[in-house]
């Protein structure tokens, strides 16, 4: 940078052109909303810690080193064209798209002399790896510092040496016994290392660039070129789909059984050891792959907490709109809801820092972070061509490359991994089709990378003369409800065993079913003829039911088979409906309808509801539903990313509030917001009259303060009207949010605009 070049951020962002400063807003998206008022404000925000960190955050490890390079340099900058001299063995191209990024992102700036803002310099408190420089850490170095490292034990300079490496910060060994005193202790007697708390020493600069020699700046942090994975496309994603299948399947039948019986809330949150091991055996699979369903139900916002005093876990409201889905439509929910989830659901059953394990759907399974590391792992994928892809530990090492600064929270990648696997988006390394399409269009795109892999929905089953109900694949939403009524899932897979047993045939009859309407769902549903012994059971099962009758005094139940009633009056099982005899054929109790029911069918009874005009009474069962909501995950504080025409704004945005701050005006009148002076409107009154521009202070309804030069139109009911030119866009200003007006100089406005 030349000697009269600008001295000061805000004054070099005034030298980039709208397409840089476009680049530098699409890079650090968490600057532009709101659009900042002018370059200084834009400036201000560049330099808030937070924003600074995350823009650090992104940068590779190369594009760290060149950033150390000026860092350790004076505060009044490295010239540009020092910089290959000083990393050498670091190729051209990757040194200016180093220098490309870094300038993009304002973490440097200057043209010709490379400077770093302040709050760069203070959130990287090790460049490249070196300590402090001796005098801030108070030490006092020897005079002839080669000749000090020179004489040095061997044990004291392998301390030095590990020390020069990464992180100039060590541990203190503990000497509490009375043997002879460690290297580290005999280095800080020597003056070689600086103590910084009781427990911690820190190596100085100085002697770190000593120990380095020739490569200060440690060796060159080029991109690790794994060896690539390679497999066949379609092989992936026939194992991809199969995947699918078996997630949408468990993902189906637990909520089902949830259905029948919702688990219980825990106190603290989550899901409870005894629930989670009847979902377990109900879906036939171990504890934590339970734990792992109920997950991804809930990621994908199947499942959430519900029942009358929001004690349980329930299928949502959503769950049904999924189940009329195709599969791929409902894979691509369960995948997408996993994609964006702020939960690591590989902790399941871990054990905390308590030794406590940790329970399915848990609070403590949270990790605001899991979002921005599952997309960007998925996306370094996305990277290389279909069919080919990384191994795990490579996959790793690639990351750790690319954001060094987050290596610390790339622990569960290899779980993240394992869980894309089971839900086919990766197969060995290599994204699936849908796994590319989910990254690139959303649910949509996951959908339509699935199309054509999996099965359609069935309509019909085999039944068996075993009184088994095959169904050859996925069922119709509706033929599966009703499969879930008159029969038990007994085994699940690609093709689905389903059990008629007498259980469920009376469970059918309780809801409603008659006879007639059994053997005809039979016969319309089964491809194959329906075997003689199931129309026997249904028949059976049918002549029981409804043989006690059960209605309301509080309740009583009747039979015209008096001995049926006399045996169960003496039944010890049904001592909990307190039961009495009114009559030969009645017994009352003073418990409710639907007690006595339930405590009849625990005892092995079959009794049926009574209508008060003395028809059977069904009642199908109701599905509970929470309510549910789809958890925010991704909306980071980031955010999105701008489009081109926000960018454009934006920038004209800045542009026209720094015109504002430099434009020549008379002396301001202030105001205080709220309260209209008559000083205020004269000036406007003034403005409109002869058309002057005015330059105004002005705060709107979000609190946030700008700069404007606008061309007065009108003044009527408390508001101003004017055209912005700068922005291309007319306004209305409420007058009592004007904090300053001014009359613009009308001649240096249009100066100052053709100067520009």
């Amino acid at each position: 940078m030349s000697a009269d070049g600008p001295l000061t951020l805000a004054a070099w962002l005034r030298t980039r052109s709208d397409e840089q400063l476009m680049a530098l807003l699409a890079a650090r998206p968490d600057v532009a909303r709101p659009a900042p008022s002018d370059v200084v404000a834009l400036a201000s925000r560049l330099a808030v810690p937070v924003s600074v960190d995350r823009a650090l955050d992104e940068l590779d490890a190369a594009t760290l080193q060149v950033l150390d390079v000026v860092l350790l340099a004076p505060t009044d900058g490295v010239p540009a064209d020092e910089l290959p001299a000083r990393l050498p063995e670091l190729p051209d191209e990757v040194l200016d798209a180093a220098l490309t990024t870094l300038t993009d992102r304002a973490l440097l700036w200057g043209d010709d002399v490379l400077r770093a803002p302040e709050p760069v310099r203070r959130a990287v408190r090790y460049p490249a790896g070196l300590g402090r420089p001796a005098t801030e850490i108070r030490l006092v170095l020897p005079a002839d510092l080669p000749k000090a490292l020179g004489e040095l034990p061997a044990d004291e300079r392998a301390v030095l040496d590990r020390l020069a490496g990464d992180r100039p910060v060590g541990h203190l060994p503990d000497t509490s016994g009375t043997g002879p005193a460690t290297p580290a202790r005999r280095l800080l007697t020597t003056g070689l290392l600086a103590r910084i708390d009781a427990l911690n020493v820190e190596l100085p600069r100085e002697i770190g660039l000593a120990l380095r020699g020739s490569q200060p700046f440690g060796a060159p942090r080029l991109r690790p070129e794994p060896a690539v994975v390679h497999r066949d496309q379609a092989i992936v994603d026939r194992q991809a789909a199969g995947a699918a299948l078996e997630s949408i399947g468990r993902i189906g039948e637990l909520l089902t059984a949830l259905e029948e019986e919702p688990a219980g809330l825990l106190r603290s949150g989550g899901v409870g050891v005894r629930d989670q091991k009847r979902l377990a055996r109900v879906l036939k699979v171990n504890e934590p792959d339970a734990g792992w369903y109920l997950e991804l139900a809930h990621a994908a916002g199947l499942l959430d907490v519900g029942g009358p005093h929001r004690d349980e876990w329930l299928p949502t409201r959503a769950y049904d709109l999924w189940r009329d889905l195709d599969l791929p439509s409902r894979w691509a929910a369960l995948a997408s809801g996993w994609l964006t989830s702020t939960r690591l659901h590989s902790l399941v059953g871990q054990r905390d820092v308590a030794g406590k394990a940790v329970n399915a759907l848990s609070p403590d399974l949270v990790r605001h972070t899991a979002p921005t590391i599952r997309r960007p792992t998925l996306e370094t994928l996305a990277e290389y061509p279909t069919g080919t892809g990384l191994a795990d530990d490579d996959l790793v090492a690639l990351l750790r490359w690319r954001t060094p600064r987050r290596g610390d929270r790339l622990a569960p990648v290899p779980d993240m991994l394992a869980e894309a696997a089971r839900l086919g988006v990766v197969v060995g390394g290599v994204l699936s089709t849908a796994g590319r399409g989910l990254l690139a269009g959303g649910e949509d795109g996951a959908a339509d990378g699935m199309r054509g892999l999996l099965p359609d929905p069935v309509d019909h089953v085999l039944a068996q003369p075993d009184l088994s109900l095959v169904a050859p694949g996925p069922l119709v939403a509706d033929l599966a409800d009703t499969l879930a009524v008159v029969a038990d899932v007994e085994s699940s897979g690609g093709a689905t065993v389903y059990r008629v047993s007498e259980s469920s045939v009376r469970r059918a009859l309780d809801a409603g079913w008659a006879a007639n309407d059994l053997h005809e769902f039979f016969a319309r549903a089964s491809r194959t003829p329906v075997p003689q012994a199931l129309d026997y059971l249904v028949d059976d099962v049918a002549r029981q039911h409804g043989r006690l009758r059960v209605g309301s005094i509080e309740s009583y139940v009747r039979s015209d088979d008096t001995g049926l009633l006399s045996q169960v009056l003496n039944d010890r099982r049904t001592a909990g409906a307190e039961l009495r005899r009114l009559a030969p054929g009645v017994l009352v109790s003073a418990l409710g309808a639907d007690e006595v029911l339930t405590v009849l069918r625990e005892a092995g009874y079959a009794p049926a509801g009574e209508s008060p005009g003395g028809a059977v009474l069904t009642r199908p069962p109701g599905r509970p539903r929470a309510l549910g909501r789809r958890h925010a995950s991704e909306a980071v504080a980031v955010g999105r990313p701008l489009n081109l025409g926000e960018l454009a704004t934006t920038v004209r945005e800045i542009r026209a509030g720094d015109a504002a701050l430099s434009a020549r005006r008379t002396e301001a009148v202030r105001q205080v917001p709220g309260v209209t002076t008559a000083g205020t409107l004269e000036l406007l009154s003034r403005a409109v009259r002869e058309g002057i521009p005015v330059w105004l202070g002005y705060v709107d309804a979000q609190g946030s303060g700008s700069q404007r030069v606008v061309r007065p139109v009108s003044l009527a009911g408390g508001f101003l009207q004017g055209y912005d030119e700068r922005r291309g866009e007319a306004r209305t200003f409420a007058v009592h949010r004007i904090t300053s007006v001014a009359l613009v100089d009308e001649d240096d406005e249009e100066l100052s605009a053709g100067n520009r």
